[in-house]
């Protein structure tokens, strides 16, 4: 999903809001899945009160007050997850606790990156009533129960500011007191927001705890709590409802920036309306208001009342209020549709009791996922209509059996809730538009294809790597790494999305954490195989796993002689039309300067150039460095600085616009061809010792023997006369030192390159340097290039001088959180390793690809490397252009037990007060 913060220009009426995402958390039902099978296979949640809540010191009523739909395990959180202390999340309500969990899982079942929304304008409308941790937390007689966070953790108005707090948004946010009307009347609430552009995106819901032990006596008081334990909605049986809790979050878009941005959309709220039926008694509802309401409701959405197929009943199974919401209904609805096609109804309380506060966003989510599954759930415990409600004369119907949704064309439905006190909601909501609820695919970047020219560009140059091999990213805070391999798998079982829409919606779909795991698989069954690995604690050889830290500044190094090999980077011309693209570029910069065909060197096809002359091995590899530059490029990762060892200077200065592609061409080729003729006229020679204990060696042989580069502080490079070269590694070995020859006919960096000053001066005159759009360091001069410096006489002064690479790159490693080496085989990282380790610096270090190996695989590893480090990478070119956005499972909580301390010993308390009140 794109996420922009953006104000919407929608009217306060009639601009249709998509639901986007969701998620639930209600008895027997943890997500929406759950709970569609819940609705659909017809279960009742309601049980006795669990025996769970009297080791919290709640107690255990029995009889009526003892019946509802609980959860389990309300003490239970990841206080972890959202930076929250221990100590801190024990004098958090629960209701506090479970929208924090229900607002992260509706934004990832939405496909929305939380991060994305922070500082924008994202509101936040939660309807809570109720204070019971609060009333336990006076209760308890331990202090430590009131400390400095107990009022931001009781305090019912931060349900809804802890979400923004911690997502960091800065739209409305605000908990709704409606009553039971209260989640509904959140979700209206939104929607105007939405459409007067206060918000750009919402999240909607509410939530409801029973903890206090005397709260269901005074419901039982009043006369509302089912005897029997049941809500008999419209039923003959109706006596009162029993009671439920749980929470549920919805996320609202206007329909129009949601279409625009690709988003699945399971439904459209229409429109909605909210009134009170003042006058009727302070408990007792109105019909006319609940007339007056559906009227409105549908004016503002511009629907007709005969359109609508079922409603979502209020439907608590009271003797007093199903009657007036019957004739209500029958009055605005019933009597708009056709004799012989009554309207459909039901109620969500027959399954999981009446929620209260969240009992209107309980039976939103029902129809929800009704118009997207097409059937209608069956209303539990309906045997015989209300005497008292004509469903015939109403042209009503009690939808008491799964059925297909009726009629053809758009569903439409409505969903009503009403609070004790006379606040009345009514939320018209229709299917989703057609072909919206599919996924949104991977074509490209935001924004890619504005104009015909710019869709024949992302045609002409994808920016998808093609191959076998595809990443499966899964992350999370500490431990959490394994149990999100393990939910993965289990959503995975019996699924037929491919692996790379898995891939796709993982890398574009979810946050990337702290503790991050990159899976890489030619296909769904290794990517499953190596995925069970992660989740089973199993070392793999392909897992690049990481613990990431913030790395933004990443510097491309560019290395000299030593990397390149026969077919290097062949097969990426075939895998990424970016990579190829700029191999053409380069080819036709060096065309004027070559007699040899790069494509054709590239791909080692029989009779191409060698790479053993120095005049094609140099020109090839700088276009394979400038080509693995745009490379990277494409997946997101842009250098802060450049750095180049030697002749890989010339491609850090075209990457770094010190010189232009034609320009940086002309030197390679140019130089390289004229140094061919000092082929076989020395050796290079690479030490693994500190410059300061290697150039007292060198007076042996003055004049035969030079430092052409100091790698690093424990690693020199020397070049010279063959037989000095030899005579010194034989000295070297012999003392344990590890002394290597380069494989190179040269001997560079050295004096005896003097002979081709004026030669390799009058080849380069024609270029005309520039100062650099992106920081060059200099390793000839140690400093940044900082103008238009780069001439004939700088790259002389590179042929001849010595190559300081580790003090450059010493002096920038300090501010450097990543060096990427742009290369096809790593023959800089031991010195940067070093580097960094003498200079305190904590950088990652990373290369490109590896001699041999396959290009993409080994692309993608150092990809995998890098982010997993921490550094940020744009994945979604590792992907076929028709890769697709599928749902996937939400984070894995690693949940603890939180409660207040002391409590269970003053349940007493809590006991007597009870008593108190049935007495």
């Amino acid at each position: 999903m794109s996420v922009h913060n953006t104000r919407s220009d929608a009217g306060l009426t009639g601009e249709p809001i998509a639901v986007i995402g969701m998620s639930c958390r209600f008895p027997g039902a943890p997500d929406p899945e759950a709970y569609w099978h819940l609705l659909v296979t017809g279960q009742d949640a309601v049980t006795d009160m669990p025996a769970e809540r009297a080791e919290l010191g709640l107690g255990i009523e029995h009889g009526p007050a003892g019946k509802g739909a609980f959860l389990d395990g309300i003490d239970r959180f990841d206080p972890g997850f959202f930076h929250i202390p221990p100590r801190e999340a024990a004098l958090m309500d629960p209701q506090q606790r479970l929208v924090l969990e229900l607002g992260w899982e509706a934004l990832e079942q939405a496909g929305v990156v939380p991060a994305d929304l922070r500082g924008g304008d994202t509101g936040i409308f939660l309807g809570a009533t109720t204070g019971d941790y609060a009333d336990l937390a006076h209760r308890a007689a331990e202090g430590s129960n009131v400390t400095h966070h107990s009022f931001t953790g009781l305090d019912r108005s931060l349900i809804a500011h802890r979400v923004s707090y911690v997502l960091g948004l800065r739209g409305p946010s605000l908990t709704v007191d409606a009553g039971q009307a209260s989640s509904l009347v959140a979700v209206h609430m939104a929607c105007q927001s939405l459409r007067s552009g206060e918000s750009g995106v919402a999240l909607a819901g509410g939530v409801e705890l029973h903890l206090a032990p005397e709260k269901p006596v005074l419901a039982q008081k009043l006369g509302g709590l089912s005897p029997d334990g049941r809500c008999h909605t419209f039923d003959a049986r109706a006596n009162g409802y029993v009671r439920g809790e749980g929470g549920a979050v919805v996320v609202l878009k206007p329909l129009r920036r949601a279409l625009a941005d690709g988003d699945r959309v399971h439904a459209v709220l229409r429109g909605s309306a909210v009134n009170n039926g003042g006058g009727a008694g302070l408990t007792v509802p109105h019909e006319d208001a609940q007339r007056d309401l559906l009227r409105r409701a549908h004016e503002r959405a511009g629907t007709a009342p005969a359109e609508v197929g079922y409603v979502e009943l209020h439907g608590t199974g009271s003797p007093v209020g199903d009657p007036v919401e019957a004739a209500a209904l029958g009055a605005v609805l019933g009597s708009a549709r056709p004799a012989g096609e009554p309207l459909r109804v039901g109620s969500v309380k027959t399954n999981i009791g009446h929620l209260g506060a969240a009992a209107g966003v309980a039976g939103l989510l029902k129809v929800v996922l009704s118009l997207t599954h097409g059937q209608l759930p069956p209303s539990l415990h309906y045997a015989s209509p209300n005497p008292r409600i004509p469903l015939a004369e109403l042209n009503l119907r009690v939808q008491d059996t799964v059925g297909d949704w009726p009629g053809e064309g758009e569903r439409l439905a409505g969903v009503s809730s009403f609070g004790v006190g006379g606040t009345n909601c009514h939320v018209v909501v229709a299917s989703a538009p057609e072909g919206t609820a599919s996924s949104a695919s991977n074509a490209g970047a935001e924004g890619a294809g504005d104009t015909e020219a710019e869709e024949a560009a992302v045609a002409a140059v994808s920016p998808s790597l093609r191959g076998d091999t595809l990443p499966w990213l899964v992350s999370g805070r500490s431990a959490a790494v394994r149990a999100q391999a393990e939910r993965l798998l289990a959503h995975l079982e019996g699924g037929t999305a491919s692996a790379a829409d898995i891939g796709l919606s993982l890398a574009t779909t979810r946050t990337a954490f702290k503790h991050r795991a990159v899976v890489l698989g030619s296909g769904r069954e290794e990517l499953t195989a190596e995925l069970a690995a992660l989740a089973e604690g199993r070392r793999s050889a392909t897992r690049i796993s990481g613990t990431a830290e913030p790395r933004e500044r990443v510097v491309f190094v560019f290395p000299g002689q030593g990397p390149q090999w026969t077919g290097m980077a062949g097969d990426l011309l075939d895998a990424s039309d970016v990579f190829r693209a700029r191999v053409e570029e380069c080819a036709t910069a060096l065309a004027p300067h070559i007699d040899w065909d790069l494509e054709a060197v590239l791909r080692d096809t029989p009779g191409a150039a060698s790479l053993e002359r120095a005049d094609v091995a140099q020109p090839a590899l700088f276009a394979v460095m400038v080509s693995l530059a745009a490379l990277w490029q494409s997946f997101g990762v842009e250098p802060a600085a450049v750095v180049g060892h030697g002749i890989g200077e010339i491609s850090a200065a075209v990457v770094s616009g010190a010189l232009s592609l034609e320009d940086g061409a002309r030197v390679v080729a140019l130089w390289s061809k004229a140094m061919s003729a000092a082929v076989g006229q020395g050796a290079t020679l690479s030490v693994p010792l500190p410059v300061a204990e290697v150039t007292p060696r060198l007076s042996a042989w003055q004049d035969r023997l030079f430092v052409s580069s100091v790698d690093g502080p424990r690693l020199v490079t020397l070049s010279g006369d063959v037989e000095a070269v030899e005579a010194l590694q034989a000295e070297l070995v012999a003392e344990g030192v590890r002394a290597r020859r380069v494989q190179t006919g040269l001997a560079p960096h050295r004096a005896r390159m003097e002979v081709l000053r004026e030669e390799v001066l009058g080849l380069l005159e024609p270029i005309r340097p520039r100062t650099p759009t992106l920081p060059m360091y200099s390793t000839g001069t140690g400093e940044l290039v900082d103008g238009p410096v780069l001439d004939g006489t700088y790259w002389m002064s590179n042929l001849t001088g010595t190559v300081d690479f580790a003090r450059t790159v010493r002096e920038i490693a300090p501010g450097t959180d990543a060096f990427v080496e742009i290369t096809p085989h790593p023959v800089l990282d031991m010195a940067l390793r070093q580097i960094t380790e003498d200079a305190g610096a904590d950088a990652a270090i990373v290369g490109t690809l590896r001699r041999g190996e396959d290009g993409q695989r080994c692309f993608l590893t150092s990809l995998a490397q890098l982010n997993a480090s921490g550094a940020d990478v744009d994945w979604r070119p590792a992907f076929p252009a028709d890769a697709a956005v599928v749902e996937l499972p939400t984070y894995a909580f690693q949940r603890r037990g939180y409660w207040l301390e002391g409590l269970a010993a003053t349940d007493a308390t809590g006991i007597a007060a009870v008593a108190a009140l049935q007495a």
